[in-house]
């Protein structure tokens, strides 16, 4: 989802500067490749790339058919096979082996557009479904690209209504939406790369002390949205935290009033003050959130559930699931920015349901699709 972000924020700045611009997708993988199908990158026609289809070898290729697509005005499908001869050197930086197929699109502001697709899944509060249709068995016909978004139960379309199996292929999204899983599917000669997007995580981080802030840092290298509260106003202060999307200075049992939660918010509590996040738990464990990181000892959290649960609240089975403490992944954490680490990569384990342990004893692929 950050890389749609940073496409649409690049395309929006091209367009006030007068810029043309092409957006290279790729739509299907076969065998290996550094990127996976939905990886994406705006080129304008001075050159600027956002985002990455490759490894860093694909996209010199890349630029060249992306300004030939601007000068033509028709979509362009390419293909690299880093397992031919040919095009091996291209898969000499990628340690790759497989065949890359890569929709290069231009983009016509002032009309729907595949920009006016990402943004939709952008404003989505849960999954969304992006179409990207195209043709690999003749390369001569026309390649509908990218010509769907549904989201919040919207179908928003671009193009979708000239295509005869435009039904099919609408049903095909909405299950791809059900199944929350991508899927490349077949129709009448063409392919469409049906891709779920999957929503930002949002970050809450309750405390505003310095070890909140190498954490809030990488939380938003990886672009998620993050809300950072405390109840001291000289701490919590957007010139001690300019990454975050908001702050807020509130009492504990007032917390969840300023903010917008949804299956995809991830709460840390890491204030040093007992009180306040004793406070605060007792207000969160009721909406079963997918996420509770606490920074502390083994001991601190049982104390404050033993407390939770001899006052009257109710600790679940679903409750001790996500109840993360101590935060964070085992990996020899000291420092402020070490156990920051550990957390975002145990929040990012979480929600991707990953057990966070060495790709070195995978046995299995690393990724399904």
């Amino acid at each position: 989802m950050k890389e749609i972000i940073d496409i649409v924020t690049a395309y929006e700045k091209a367009v006030k500067a007068k810029k043309k611009t092409a957006l290279a997708t790729v739509v299907m993988v076969e065998g290996s490749a550094y990127r996976r199908a939905g990886a994406r990158m705006l080129i304008t026609e001075d050159g600027e790339l956002t985002g990455a289809i490759s490894g860093g070898c694909l996209e010199g290729d890349a630029l060249r058919k992306a300004r030939m697509v601007i000068l033509q005005q028709e979509p362009l499908l390419v293909t690299y096979d880093t397992m031919d001869d040919d095009d091996a050197k291209l898969g000499v930086g990628l340690g790759c082996n497989g065949i890359i197929h890569i929709l290069i699109e231009p983009i016509n502001d002032g009309q729907t557009n595949p920009i006016t697709l990402l943004k939709a899944a952008i404003d989505s509060r849960g999954y969304s479904v992006l179409v990207t249709v195209f043709s690999i068995e003749d390369r001569k016909a026309p390649q509908p690209g990218s010509c769907l978004c549904l989201a919040n139960g919207q179908i928003i379309p671009n193009g979708l209504e000239n295509l005869p199996y435009k039904d099919e292929l609408l049903e095909d999204a909405k299950n791809v939406l059900d199944n929350q899983q991508s899927s490349i599917t077949a129709y009448q000669g063409y392919t469409a790369f049906v891709e779920c997007v999957k929503p930002l995580i949002s970050l809450v981080v309750l405390g505003a002390g310095n070890d909140a802030i190498p954490l809030t840092k990488i939380a938003s290298v990886l672009g998620w949205n993050i809300t950072v509260v405390d109840g001291r106003p000289n701490y919590a202060s957007a010139e001690r935290f300019p990454s975050a999307n908001k702050i807020l200075v509130a009492k504990p049992e007032l917390v969840l009033n300023g903010l917008v939660l949804d299956e995809w918010t991830a709460f840390v509590l890491m204030t040093h003050n007992y009180n306040y996040e004793i406070a605060f738990l007792k207000e969160v464990l009721p909406l079963h959130s997918s996420y509770i990181g606490i920074l502390g000892p083994k001991k601190k959290l049982e104390r404050m559930l033993d407390e939770l649960e001899e006052n009257g609240t109710t600790i679940t089975e679903k409750n001790l699931e996500t109840i993360h403490g101590p935060v964070g992944l085992d990996i020899g954490s000291e420092t402020s920015e070490e156990i920051a680490l550990s957390i975002i990569a145990e929040i990012k384990a979480v929600f991707s349901e990953r057990n966070g342990h060495s790709l070195k004893y995978k046995k299995k692929l690393i990724h399904s699709t």
